[in-house]
């Protein structure tokens, strides 16, 4: 029979913080496998975001650690995330676009209180015109954000809620308690 592994306090510690924290009801989480290339520890979850039952956007966060530490992260855990939302081809063509989901990220991990350091990461903005056999609905465009950060300590439930608040600004939800004008319905409408 194996020993059973033993698995670092500072790495169990992250990911209870990253499976204790709850989002909206509009974002799905489901623990998926994890690269294990890029660290000798590593944990990952998929995301999954509704709106009125339609998927509007996707994301992954993984979290890798090295209890070696790594320069390039300045530090011993780094939070890697990927998410993506189909957009109106207007809003898509924005040329702030990118400025304002950078913005969406950063402004989420402060809101939260998630400290952090050594941000980087990327914003694509597509937009996509379909031809021939392809051809259906109308221009489409999307909006990519990748980026990667190390959290200032081992709880990582401000970082999970934060980037739970990227994913709703992406997919363009309103704020918790707050009804869209055109999710109300008229006094006396059934």
């Amino acid at each position: 029979m194996a020993a059973p592994i033993v698995l670092p306090e500072t790495f169990t510690s992250a990911v209870a913080g990253l499976r204790a924290a709850a989002p909206r009801d509009e974002i799905l989480l489901e623990e998926v496998g994890a690269p294990q290339r890029l660290a000798p520890y590593a944990f990952a979850l998929s995301a999954t975001v509704l709106r009125d039952g339609d998927e509007v956007a996707t994301g992954r966060l993984i979290l890798l650690h090295d209890p070696a530490g790594h320069e390039a992260w300045e530090g011993t855990l780094r939070l890697v995330t990927y998410v993506t939302a189909e957009l109106e081809i207007d809003l898509a063509a924005d040329p702030l676009l990118p400025s304002v989901g950078w913005t969406w990220l950063t402004d989420s991990l402060d809101a939260q209180g998630a400290d952090y350091r050594a941000l980087g990461g990327t914003v694509t903005q597509t937009m996509s015109t379909r031809f021939g056999d392809l051809a259906g609905p109308p221009a489409a465009g999307d909006i990519e954000i990748r980026a990667s950060w190390t959290p200032l300590g081992a709880d990582l439930h401000a970082h999970l809620l934060a980037w739970c608040t990227l994913l709703a600004s992406t997919a363009g939800l309103p704020p918790p308690g707050v009804t869209a004008l055109s999710d109300r319905r008229p006094a006396g409408a059934a």
